[in-house]
This record gives C-alpha cells, sequence and structure tokens, in this order.
C-alpha cells in the first residue's frame, strides 16, 4: 500500500497519557485496534489499575505508568523505563488535562498556575522526553489534545483557555523546530464530548426539561448534539499515521461545527 493511503499503526508504540478513561482511553483502544502496542499513564495506582482492566476487558495488552507528567524528572524515568521495556515510543497523544471552572477574578494565581501546569507545561515536558529518541529513530508523532477553548474564550475558563491557547501554538513550534527530523506535530480539538463528566450537563431537569447547558450545546452545534469520545479516534489515527506525513503544524477541531457556527437567531 503507497504511504499517503497507509493508516496501519502496526508494530508501533504508543504513548497516550492520561488514557485510564475517556478520550485517552478512546483514541489509545483504537491505536491499538490498528496495531500499536498501548502504554499510558496515569495520576495515582487506583486509575491505572482501572485502566489497565479496562484495556484487558476490551483485549488490549496496554502497559500502565503511574507517573505526574508536571513532574519532569519522574516523566524522564518514565519514558526511559519504557524504551529499555517497551521500545522507543513512536506516538505521543498529550491528553492528559485539567480544568477549574472558576471567574477569573475569584480564581487564584495557584489554581492559574495548576490549570497551566497540567494543560501547557506537562505536554512540553512530556515531548521533550520523547523528542531525542524519535530523532534518532528517523520519525515520530506527536498529537496534543487542543480545545474550542484554544480559539474562543469563556466565561470562568481563563486558565484553560490560556493554557489550550499556548499549546495551539507549542504545537506549531515544535512542527517549526522537529519537522525536519520527520516529527510531524499536530493538535486535536474536540467539541463538547459525552462522557461521565459531562453526564450531569445533559440530564433531564425536576420539571422534564433539559439541563439549560444542554440546550445551549446542542442549539451552538450545527450537528444539534453532544459528540462521543469515539469520534475522535478517526482523527486521532490519521494524524499518528503515515497518512499524515505532509500534515504539520495542524490543529483539526473535531467540534460538530461549532467553530464554523454563530448560533441561531433566538
Amino acid at each position: 500500500m503507497s504511504d499517503f493511503l497507509n493508516f496501519s499503526l502496526e508494530g508501533k508504540i504508543a504513548l497516550v497519557t492520561g488514557a485510564s478513561y475517556g478520550i485517552g482511553y478512546a483514541i489509545a483502544s483504537a491505536y491499538a485496534k490498528c496495531g500499536a502496542k498501548i502504554v499510558f499513564n496515569d495520576i495515582n495506582q487506583e486509575l491505572v489499575d482501572k485502566g489497565v482492566a479496562s484495556y484487558k476487558a476490551d483485549g488490549i495488552d496496554a502497559k500502565g505508568y503511574v507517573c505526574d507528567v508536571t513532574n519532569e524528572q519522574a516523566v524522564q524515568d518514565m519514558v526511559k523505563d519504557i524504551e529499555e521495556n517497551v521500545g522507543v515510543i513512536d506516538i505521543l497523544v498529550n491528553n492528559a488535562g485539567i480544568i477549574r471552572r472558576i471567574p477569573m477574578c475569584e480564581m487564584t494565581a495557584e489554581q492559574f498556575r495548576q490549570v497551566i501546569d497540567v494543560d501547557l507545561n506537562a505536554p512540553f515536558i512530556v515531548s521533550k522526553a520523547v523528542i531525542p529518541s524519535m530523532i534518532k529513530k528517523g520519525h515520530g508523532k506527536i498529537i496534543n489534545i487542543c480545545s474550542m477553548m484554544s480559539e474562543l474564550g469563556r466565561e470562568t475558563v481563563s486558565a484553560y483557555a490560556a493554557a489550550k491557547g499556548g499549546l495551539k501554538m507549542l504545537t506549531r513550534n515544535i512542527c517549526s523546530e522537529y519537522g525536519a527530523y520527520n516529527i510531524q506535530c499536530n493538535g486535536i480539538g474536540p467539541g463538547y464530548i459525552a462522557t461521565p463528566q459531562t453526564a450531569p450537563l445533559r440530564e433531564k431537569q425536576a420539571d422534564g426539561s433539559r439541563h439549560p447547558f444542554d440546550q445551549f450545546i446542542c442549539g451552538r452545534t450545527p450537528a444539534g448534539r453532544w459528540l462521543q469520545a469515539e469520534e475522535l479516534t478517526g482523527p486521532a489515527v490519521f494524524l499518528a499515521s503515515d497518512a499524515s506525513n505532509a500534515v504539520n503544524g495542524h490543529v483539526l477541531y473535531v467540534d460538530g461545527g461549532i467553530l464554523a457556527y454563530i448560533g441561531k437567531q433566538p
């Protein structure tokens, strides 16, 4: 098959951060089905154990690590262990992230820094750890999970929007610095995803009406619905495969059309 049509990940090693559940789990599972060997991390042993059990139930042999991705030494140690016991990482997905929904003037500097640390500093730290071996191997794929907040602002998410806007520019800069080494760095910007974490926002109200935020999202999305985590997997496989070798420094928004739409007239 021509490399231009090669979506296989056979023989590749993929590290997906924060992939015990949710978007990271969906992406890692899709990679496994396309032939990749999966390694992932999470912040504590309980989450890693749950992730390993979920992968096993789906027939996927995934190796999990307890690692705080904001800790540079811990990340370096994890990557060294992966390289020694699994192999050199071909694909990195910087998925781990947090959000604090607090009005800006009520948010402390410490809370702001925490979001920046996890959502922006950590992708820098993990990318920095894997790039040298990618250079030696002669190829690599880095995929940063950005956000619509890489482009838009919204009430109560000043730190998250600042981090995700910065992550978009980090994506472009990794492309600029390391494209000559056959390393492609791109981003995926998810729309509003139906996950257990967003379930309360989609529940019916006591009077049987839809939650106001549910109405807002569905009315603001041309698709008219929340998206499923699995809908990110096709773009994620494309960006991890040889089919995207000429795609670099790009953020692919998988948002059901929100960024293209001004919304319905009231």
